[in-house]
C-alpha cells in the first residue's frame, strides 16, 4: 500500500465479494451467520476472526475503523454512535470508581458535564488546568490520577497545546494520554506521534464534512482498545453500519477537503484581522496567535475554526449573528457550509461571565466554521454582516 495518505484514504477497503464490485457496498443486517456448530463455537470463543453481530462488529465498520486506524498510526480501534459516546466509553471503560483525571479546562461542553456532573456519581473526580499554564499540571496530580486529557485545537477558542509537553508528563507519571483530536483530523495532526495512547474524534465534524451522520471513533494501543471494546460491545453504543459506509466514503475526500476549508479558514482569519469592527482574532496559522510556533510543529495547516471578538459584547455578537444571509446558524462545525456561532448567547450561555473567560469565551466572541464556497463569498456576507 501507498505511503500516501490520499491514497491510503481512497484504496483502504473491505474485501470484494463474489460480485467483484468496484465500491463496497452496504452491509445493512444485524447478525451473521455459521458454517456449523464448530465455526459458532471457534468464532464466539474469538479462535479466530468473524463478524457475530453488528453491535460488535460489521464490515463497513470495520473499514472505517481501519482507515482511521492507518491514518493515526494507531494499533486498533473501536467505532461509536456519536463523538460522545465515543467520549463516555473510553473513561468509562478505562476509569474505576476512585480513579482521578486530570484535563485541560476548554474541553467540549457535554464532556465537561460528564466530568463535573456524572462521573463524580462513580466516584470519580476530574481535576482542570489552563490551556495557557501547562506548568500547572503536575501539581494537580494525584496519587489516583489515570488519564491525561485534553482537546487541541480547543473549542471553541482554538488555543493550541502542546503535546509534546502533555506527552512528557503523562510519560513520567505513568498517565494514560487521550486526546480529542476532533477540530484537526487525521489529516493535519497525529497526536500518537507526539506520544499519545488514545485518539478520540467526532466524525461528525470535519470527517463526515457535510453535517449528514452522527459517528465517533476511539484509536490507540491495542490493549487498550481491547477494554474499550469489551465494555461496548456490552454496553451498546455500536455505529451504524450506514453511517459507517457513508464516513468511510467521506475519508476518501478527507485531505482535499480540509485542504480547501483550511485555505479559505487563513483567508477569512487574515482579512478579519485587519477588520476595524473586530478585537482580536484566534487562529493556528496566524502569526499573532499566541501559540502559532506550536501549532507550525505539530499541524499540517491551520483547520477551518476561525474565532474572533466582535466590538460591543453579547449584543453585538447577537446582531452580526442577525444580519449574516449567506453564512448557516447552526451548532454544528465542520459542514461544506459555512457556519457561524455566538457561543456566549447560546452554547455557553448557561456559565457564568468568569466561566466563559476562564475558557476563552469572551462576550464578543464568534466562532465561524469555514467552509468550501467561495472564499470571497465567505468574506462579502461576514463583512456585511459586520457593518453596523
Amino acid at each position: 500500500m501507498s505511503k500516501n495518505f490520499e491514497t491510503r484514504a481512497i484504496r483502504t477497503q473491505t474485501e470484494r465479494t463474489q460480485f467483484s464490485e468496484h465500491s463496497v457496498p452496504l452491509y445493512l443486517t444485524s447478525s451473521f451467520t455459521f458454517d456449523d456448530a464448530e465455526d459458532m463455537r471457534a468464532s464466539f470463543a474469538e479462535e479466530k476472526e468473524k463478524n457475530l453481530y453488528s453491535r460488535f462488529s460489521n464490515p463497513n465498520t470495520t473499514e472505517f475503523v481501519n482507515k482511521i486506524v492507518d491514518m493515526e498510526g494507531a494499533e486498533a480501534g473501536y467505532a461509536f454512535a456519536t463523538g460522545m459516546a465515543a467520549v463516555f466509553s473510553t473513561f468509562a471503560a478505562l476509569l474505576n470508581s476512585g480513579d482521578h483525571i486530570v484535563s485541560s479546562r476548554s474541553v467540549f461542553g457535554s464532556t465537561h458535564s460528564l466530568f463535573t456532573k456524572y462521573f463524580p456519581k462513580w466516584n470519580i473526580e476530574t481535576s482542570y488546568f489552563k490551556i495557557n499554564e501547562p506548568e500547572t499540571i503536575e501539581s494537580l496530580i494525584q496519587p489516583n490520577t489515570k488519564i491525561l486529557y485534553a482537546e487541541t485545537p480547543t473549542n471553541p477558542a482554538v488555543d493550541i497545546i502542546d503535546l509534546e509537553i502533555l506527552d512528557g508528563i503523562a510519560k513520567k507519571h505513568n498517565l494514560l494520554l487521550v486526546i480529542d483530536n476532533c477540530f484537526a483530523t487525521p489529516y493535519l495532526q497525529n497526536p500518537i506521534k507526539y506520544g499519545a495512547d488514545l485518539v478520540i474524534h467526532s466524525a461528525t465534524k470535519l470527517i463526515d464534512g457535510q453535517g449528514r451522520v452522527l459517528g465517533g471513533v476511539t484509536v490507540g494501543r491495542s490493549d487498550l482498545i481491547r477494554e474499550i471494546y469489551l465494555f461496548s460491545r456490552n454496553t451498546g453504543p455500536a455505529m451504524s453500519p450506514f453511517n459507517a459506509w457513508v464516513l468511510s466514503k467521506s475519508l476518501e475526500t478527507l485531505s482535499i477537503r480540509v485542504e480547501k476549508h483550511c485555505g479559505n479558514a487563513l483567508k477569512v482569519a487574515t482579512f478579519l484581522e485587519g477588520h476595524d469592527q473586530v478585537n482580536f482574532v484566534k487562529y493556528p496559522f496566524l502569526k499573532s496567535h499566541p501559540q502559532y510556533e506550536v501549532a507550525k510543529k505539530q499541524m499540517r495547516l491551520g483547520g477551518n475554526i476561525v474565532a474572533f471578538e466582535v466590538k460591543g459584547g453579547i449584543e453585538a455578537g447577537r446582531t452580526f449573528l442577525n444580519r449574516v444571509k449567506m453564512c448557516s446558524l447552526s451548532a454544528n462545525l465542520g459542514d461544506t457550509r459555512t457556519i457561524a456561532t455566538h457561543p456566549a448567547s447560546t452554547t455557553h450561555s448557561k456559565l457564568s461571565e468568569a466561566d466563559r473567560l476562564e475558557v476563552g469565551i469572551t462576550d464578543g466572541l464568534v466562532r465561524c466554521s469555514i467552509g468550501l464556497e467561495n472564499v470571497e463569498d465567505i468574506i462579502e456576507d461576514l463583512n456585511q454582516a459586520l457593518s453596523f
